[in-house]
């Protein structure tokens, strides 16, 4: 009878091995994370329909498992929600198979979105960009540092590493350029994106590499995903302020300097912000909006598959 119930499949992933639980029958296996493990995981689960498999990102621990089960329904689960969960469950413990069997009640339970797994060459450009955000932080805090430098032979260290990671994220720059143009697909969605005033090549590198579902959702969940969407807070008669929250930070990073482009030279989006803050918005608050306007125009764009035209109103 089991093995006509479809089946939620729960799987903690770590270096070495995957510990998996299949819910709500129950069975609970290991296999290790290799080829082989991967292989025999996937006889494992054939034995039943599959609802979805839930998983947590582990940096590059995952990468492989996601590839070798990519005609599976796969959902990842932030880490934390996991967490939260299992709270609230009652399950304070925390073992890799309890974790697997978290996993699996809660994608049951919430049922969260499946997507397509990205492909090998969004997993590299995704790589790439998360180097180059690395090599910007380093920079940001070697500059710092340097005002407060005093001795010739320091600034001269100093200096020569700026100069270093100015080279090293220009090389990156252009091995990611290069990904996007050899792939049809991907050149088409820089060209959208890099449309919209105030974005470039470079924003629109780093959006398809971190938020590759855009052109696949509704307005209002593309600025959920990204964090842009204000969340209410009321209880009773107290009404608090709505505030931005979760979501995908480096998203955000990579739209802040761009909206304060856009809200200077882009027609459009300059009104908008003109009009919130004749209304008394704070900057902050202005700024907020116009980067989840760039957000959505670009996913609407793509959805679309056009490029922006400025408006003629």
């Amino acid at each position: 009878m089991s093995k006509l119930l479809s089946q939620t499949i729960g799987i903690d992933i770590c270096k070495k091995h995957l510990d998996a639980h299949a819910h709500p029958c129950g069975d609970t296996r290991q296999f290790s994370n290799t080829a082989t493990g991967f292989s025999t995981l996937l006889k494992w689960i054939s034995q039943w329909p599959v609802d979805r498999i839930a998983y947590e990102a582990t940096g590059i621990y995952h990468r492989a498992f996601e590839q070798a089960l990519a005609r599976f329904p796969l959902v990842r689960i932030n880490p934390l929600r996991a967490r939260r969960f299992a709270q609230a469950t009652g399950t304070l413990a925390k073992t890799d198979k309890i974790d697997a069997a978290m996993l699996a009640k809660m994608a049951a339970t919430i049922q969260p979105d499946i997507r397509p797994v990205r492909s090998a060459k969004l997993a590299q450009l995704g790589e790439l960009m998360n180097a180059r955000d690395g090599l910007v932080r380093d920079r940001s805090a070697l500059k710092n540092r340097e005002k407060n430098l005093t001795l010739p032979l320091l600034k001269q260290q100093a200096k020569r590493r700026i100069d270093q990671i100015a080279h090293q994220i220009k090389a990156i720059d252009a091995s990611a350029q290069a990904l996007i143009s050899a792939d049809i697909d991907l050149a088409r969605k820089r060209e959208i994106i890099a449309s919209i005033k105030g974005l470039g090549v470079l924003t629109a590198a780093q959006l398809i590499a971190t938020m590759p579902e855009l052109g696949s959702l509704e307005n209002k969940q593309a600025a959920s995903l990204a964090g842009l969407a204000p969340i209410t807070k009321q209880s009773g008669q107290w009404s608090g302020k709505a505030h931005i929250h979760a979501g995908r930070a480096n998203v955000r990073h990579a739209l802040y300097m761009p909206a304060l482009v856009a809200a200077r030279f882009n027609p459009d989006i300059k009104a908008k912000y003109t009009h919130l803050i004749g209304i008394g918005k704070p900057a902050k608050v202005a700024i907020t909006a116009i980067m989840r306007k760039l957000i959505v125009t670009a996913n609407a764009l793509l959805k679309a598959n056009r490029l922006w035209k400025e408006s003629l109103a």
